[in-house]
């Protein structure tokens, strides 16, 4: 009985084993690339120190570079948080109109 379960469930393994490892080699290709832009800032920080730019050109580089990398990272977080339902806002007690009697303290003061 095993063997035919294997044989008919081969399939849908196989499929889901190449999705693996798309989702692996996109997993791989968002970390490089956020290396890719942290090496970026590195050498321009250096261009900035040995004199090769200036201020407003590093300022405006260093600018693009970071909102890449915080899109990058804001990505990455998504991908790896799990998703959360909204919870359902709670409905309040409804007054019933009844009045305890006088001297009869409620339950829940109690």
């Amino acid at each position: 009985m095993f063997l035919v379960d294997d044989i008919l469930l081969s399939p849908v393994k196989g499929v889901l084993w190449v999705f693996r490892e798309i989702h692996d080699a996109a997993q791989q290709e968002l970390a490089g690339e956020s290396d890719a832009v942290t090496a970026a800032l590195s050498e321009l920080y250096m261009r900035l120190d040995t004199g090769q730019i200036t201020e407003e050109e590093f300022d405006a580089q260093e600018k693009v570079l970071l909102d890449r990398l915080d899109r990058l990272q804001a990505e990455e977080k998504a991908a790896t948080a799990p998703e959360k339902k909204p919870a359902k806002p709670r409905s309040k007690a409804k007054p019933t109109g009844r009045k305890s009697p006088a001297g009869v303290k409620p339950a829940a003061l109690v």
